[in-house]
C-alpha cells in the first residue's frame, strides 16, 4: 500500500511539473532527443525536443558543453543570412555575444524577442556584437520566422550544425560571452530573465 501511495504521488509530482513547463512555453532549455540525432532531421516539430525547466537545467550534464570560462573561442566563419560572412577572428577587440536557437524551441524564441531593447539597443555605439546563430535549420525557415516576428538584427546560419559542434553537443538555447582578446567570458545554457540579467552584467563589465 505505501509502494502505490508513493507511486501514485511521484506521478502526481510529475504532471503537475510537465503542466507548469507547458502553460509558461517560454523559459528554460531544449535537450536534442537521441531520435533526432539519429535521424538526421532538422528538428521544425515537437518531436525534435525534450522540454528542461530552470529548475531542472542544472542537471544537464557538463559533457555537453565542449568549451569552458578561460578557453580561446573556436575559429569559425558563419554565413550571416543577407549572404554576408562573419569571421570570428576579425571580431578581435569587441565583446561578443554569441547565440544558439531554433525557430522551434520556445525558450530561444523568448529570448530573442528580449534582445533588440535588452541586448542591441542597450550596447548600441559600443564596443559590442550580437551573433545569433540559427541551429540545424534552412535559410527558408529562418526566413519564414524573421518575416513572421518582424525581425531586422543580422542572423547567422549553422544548418549542418558544424559552427555549434564546436562549441557543445546538444542543448539550447547556449550564449557564450567573448573578451575583447578572444576569451571564453561565459557559458551558459537555457533563458530566463534571471539569465539574461546575468549576461548583460557580464557584457558591461567586459566592456568597461
Amino acid at each position: 500500500m505505501k509502494l502505490s501511495v508513493h507511486i501514485i504521488s511521484s506521478l502526481f509530482s510529475a504532471l503537475l511539473a510537465f503542466a507548469a513547463t507547458s502553460a509558461s512555453g517560454q523559459t528554460g532549455t531544449l535537450t536534442d532527443s537521441p531520435a533526432l540525432a539519429a535521424s538526421g532531421e532538422n528538428g521544425t516539430g515537437p518531436q525534435a525536443q525534450t522540454v528542461s525547466t530552470p529548475q531542472t537545467q542544472a542537471a544537464v550534464p557538463e559533457s555537453k558543453t565542449l568549451v569552458k570560462v578561460g578557453d580561446p573561442v573556436p575559429d569559425f566563419t558563419v554565413k550571416m543570412f543577407d549572404g554576408s560572412t562573419v569571421d570570428i577572428a576579425s571580431l578581435k577587440g569587441k565583446v561578443v555575444l554569441i547565440n544558439f536557437w531554433a525557430t522551434w524551441c520556445p525558450p530561444c524564441r523568448a529570448e530573442l524577442k528580449q534582445v533588440q531593447k535588452q541586448i542591441i539597443d542597450r550596447f548600441a555605439g559600443r564596443d559590442f556584437v550580437f551573433l545569433p546563430i540559427s541551429r540545424g535549420e534552412t535559410r527558408e525557415a529562418v526566413e519564414k520566422f524573421r518575416e513572421m516576428q518582424r525581425y531586422t538584427f543580422p542572423m547567422g546560419l549553422d544548418p549542418e550544425r558544424k559552427i555549434y559542434s564546436l562549441f557543445a553537443t546538444a542543448t539550447i538555447p547556449r550564449n557564450f560571452v567573448i573578451a575583447k582578446d578572444g576569451t571564453i567570458l561565459a557559458c551558459e545554457t537555457g533563458y530566463s530573465p534571471g539569465q539574461l540579467t546575468e549576461l548583460i552584467e557580464k557584457i558591461e563589465n567586459a566592456l568597461k
